[in-house]
């Protein structure tokens, strides 16, 4: 058996390529557009993990409520420099709902609400303003 990956459907291509190839630096690895079934995947994946990959499923004009993906969990990845990765996206205008206030671990939403673990690859000294930062929201 081999795992291939884990799918999420977005609401917003677009929105979402933004999060996770520009916010997260995951990069685009193939793209499929079905027109006949009314739907587009996209493939993502890490430079360090380029076999394990995230599909985004886009349903053309699907109006459907996928909830608050709390039953989904997480996806988690590995950053070389949490601060910095929690920086970008806070600068992008995303909320991070868990401060990596112990310089390792971290969470934030996806535009579809899909909760990202980051988690520092060894780990690094508190800093502020993560260290005094409360939690916001679920995660």
């Amino acid at each position: 058996m081999k795992y291939l990956h884990s799918m999420v459907r977005v609401r917003d291509l677009d929105a979402s390529l933004r999060f996770y190839c520009e916010g997260l630096g995951l990069r685009e690895v193939r793209r499929k557009e079905v027109p006949e079934g009314k739907f587009t995947l996209v493939f993502l994946s890490a430079a360090e993990s380029p076999e394990a990959e995230i599909e985004l499923t886009f349903n053309w004009g699907s109006q459907e409520d996928y909830g608050s993906a709390r039953n989904f969990g997480h996806l988690a990845f590995r950053v070389e420099d949490i601060y910095a990765t929690c920086e970008r996206l806070q600068a992008m205008g995303y909320t991070i709902h868990r401060p990596p206030r112990d310089g390792h671990m971290a969470f934030v939403r996806s535009p579809d609400l899909i909760s990202i673990e980051l988690l520092q690859e060894g780990q690094l000294p508190p800093r502020e303003p993560w260290a005094s930062m409360p939690n916001t929201g679920n995660w």
